[in-house]
């Protein structure tokens, strides 16, 4: 993380010919590993798990760019971190990985896998971070999804995509 904070100190020995700092991007706040961000508070006013959930759902059949051609399916999984895996769903990183990460953030933030659509994985969430500060430790492990719509195209600077974690419902990722 020193590199990506500091993108003006020599590049790591490592680095691909073809790769470049992005000079814009301040990168996370954090000089290692600050943990695992804690879950989301739970207000006792908000809609649970799979109350977001379902309204997640709806929003996307009404409004979502696909909903010509959605199919809804009931997956036979034990919980929607599952779901990808269950399907085959290869359009996004080692599946260990992607599963370990939905199924912290289930347990954490009441996050179900709502949605999957070629490289694209929603994710709706019913106790998101509701300060910057919790929201810069989340969005570091959405950094490690490898989702290309927050670490390549467009390369958002870090501050940029924490900040509008705050208080958000839904997550979407995807892979080219």
């Amino acid at each position: 993380m020193p590199f990506w904070s500091d993108p003006s100190s020599a590049e790591p020995d490592d680095t691909p010919e073809d790769v470049e700092p992005w000079p814009h991007d301040p990168g996370p706040p954090f000089a290692s590993w600050p943990g695992l961000a804690p879950g989301g508070p739970d207000t006792g006013t908000g809609p649970g798990p799979e109350e977001a959930a379902g309204r997640t759902v709806a929003e996307l059949l009404i409004s979502g760019p696909y909903e010509a051609s959605l199919s809804l399916v009931l997956v036979p999984a034990r919980s929607s971190a599952d779901v990808p895996a269950v399907i085959g769903w290869t359009d996004s990183p080692p599946m260990p990985l992607m599963g370990a990460l939905l199924r912290s953030w289930e347990e954490r933030f009441g996050a179900r896998v709502v949605a999957a659509y070629g490289g694209e994985l929603y994710v709706s969430v019913a106790r998101p971070p509701l300060d910057p500060a919790h929201a810069e430790r989340l969005a570091l492990e959405h950094v490690l999804s490898t989702a290309d719509n927050i670490v390549d195209d467009p390369p958002t600077p870090f501050p940029e995509y924490a900040r509008a974690l705050v208080g958000r419902t839904e997550w979407r990722f995807w892979w080219d």
